[in-house]
């Protein structure tokens, strides 16, 4: 029988390792010793990262300072996405993290604004959305106010790079132990199959009761060394290539991240103080490296600061994310494109699952079979909340979009379009991490527009809905004559005092 876990070992650095270190550092103290095994030989994925706003509540619990971070990050705020060409080409909308409008009642403001637009309103959904009024606008600030109608949820774009190193001084004065080795083998007991040590290149072993894969798409642990299979979806997503490269900064910063959609794929832009992150997200299938290279190169806005690093993946997810004593946390537990930014969201999610069912005596079978099943549930809605981009799309110029059109979709997917296309209702899932305003922005944004509406916003009448809306509208416009630029905002926030 395995004994009580008082020893963890993480096996990878980079952005995931080093968020695990910290957090479990932090929440289990001196009851687990912890080491983490890294080599600066083996690079990272890490490009410039875009994030959603559950990284506050990670940061804020590590008792980060947010200007320190932005900082030592070269972060920037990022109020949403815009969505360039996805729909149709020349067409474009915003995904934001605000919710649009105000709680009026039993139902969400979509159909409130259905009913006024049935009363004549010209005013789109967006018009009423303040992160996408500050985004238009360039602009950002703090609002100190409990009015809802006044929320601005945001997260943030920083380098992956040195945000790892960031947490790295913080989990190494904690009390992590980073030891720089390549793992050459994985030793497994014999009679329980568990893994016991981790052998290095230069004949060190490293003993440990519970390992967490972070070796990325090599996942060394969960899936060479203890077999666990991997779960294609590639039959729903198709790309498998991205190219990333650097370029200067932008003159003045947006507030959010473009995802602008090509012939085969789609390109995205990160602004960071000191550089902007590029990367054109591809299949093979339809278009060779060489013409990518091109296609990404040839619609830099500012000029490279190097060439461009070709990334090969396949989405999907291990088929279990924890089996016996290894859990993977990041790309050794699963890829999906970072169309929504929730790579680095699956981290945190993934080490605050595991804390949340940490086993304080031996592992437990039933503990590791809940962990799986949140975590599929997790991955499968965002698989198909990004499958619900490249579905909804009435671009006509490629095989691939038109191949996208003809997607053969999950079916708890297709009934979420047709709830939304019949009746404007959306029905989440417990382990959703977009909200109703996500999907509807989305859903309108790629051009489905309700056939029908909630009944009780038939209880106002015309003139009462449209006076309504107008309030609303004025209200949101309130805040941004008050705010700053984003750059102003940055270097004010950020100064050291």
């Amino acid at each position: 029988m395995q004994q009580s876990v008082r020893k963890l070992v993480i096996a990878g650095g980079g952005t995931a390792g080093w968020m695990a270190a910290a957090l479990l550092k932090k929440v289990l103290q001196a009851q687990v010793d912890i080491e983490l095994i890294e080599s600066k030989d083996i690079g990272t994925i890490g490009v410039g990262e875009a994030t959603i706003p559950p990284i506050q509540t990670f940061n804020q619990f590590l008792g980060l300072d947010e200007k320190a971070f932005l900082r030592e990050t070269n972060g920037t705020i990022k109020l949403a996405i815009a969505f360039e060409n996805w729909r149709k080409q020349g067409e474009s909308y915003f995904h934001t993290f605000g919710a649009p409008g105000a709680t009026l009642g039993f139902c969400g403001f979509q159909h409130y604004w259905l009913r006024a637009k049935k009363a004549g309103l010209e005013a789109s959904l967006w018009d009423f959305d303040l992160n996408y009024l500050s985004c238009k606008a360039g602009k950002f600030n703090k609002i100190q106010t409990e009015n809802p109608v006044y929320s601005m949820g945001y997260a943030y774009h920083f380098d992956s790079t040195l945000y790892g190193q960031f947490l790295r001084r913080l989990a190494e004065q904690a009390g992590v132990k980073r030891t720089e080795g390549t793992i050459e083998h994985v030793a497994l007991d014999n009679e329980s199959g568990f893994v016991k040590a981790l052998q290095l290149t230069d004949g060190r072993q490293i003993d440990g009761d519970f390992f967490i894969d972070c070796t990325g798409m090599r996942a060394l642990l969960l899936q060479k060394a203890l077999g666990v299979e991997y779960e294609d979806w590639s039959h729903w997503l198709a790309a498998d290539s991205a190219l990333a490269v650097p370029s200067k900064p932008h003159t003045q910063t947006a507030p959010y991240t473009r995802s602008i959609a090509r012939e085969v794929g789609w390109q995205w832009r990160i602004p960071l103080t000191h550089r902007n992150g590029n990367g054109l997200v591809y299949s093979s299938a339809y278009m060779d490296d060489e013409k990518a290279t091109n296609m990404l190169m040839g619609n830099l806005d500012t000029d490279a600061l190097d060439e461009p690093r070709k990334i090969r993946f396949k989405t999907g997810r291990a088929q279990k994310q924890w089996h016996k004593n290894v859990v993977g946390i990041g790309l050794s537990s699963g890829f999906l494109e970072p169309l929504e930014s929730t790579s680095i969201h699956l981290i945190q999610s993934g080490i605050v699952r595991l804390l949340k069912m940490f086993p304080n005596g031996a592992v437990n079978p039933s503990m590791e079979a809940l962990y799986n099943t949140e975590s599929k549930d997790e991955f499968e809605t965002i698989r198909d909340f990004i499958i619900l981009h490249y579905y909804l799309n009435e671009r006509d110029d490629s095989d691939f979009w038109q191949d996208m059109q003809r997607l053969s979709l999950p079916v708890r997917l297709e009934q979420k379009i047709n709830a939304f296309r019949d009746t404007a209702t959306i029905f989440n899932e417990q382990n959703d991490i977009f909200r109703d305003a996500s999907w509807v922005q989305v859903m309108m944004g790629q051009g489905i527009m309700p056939n029908d509406y909630h009944p009780s916003a038939d209880v106002h009448s015309d003139q009462a809905i449209l006076d309504i809306m107008s309030k609303i509208y004025e209200a949101k416009q309130q805040p941004l004559a008050q705010m700053l630029s984003h750059d102003d905002f940055l270097a004010r926030f950020t100064q050291i005092q």
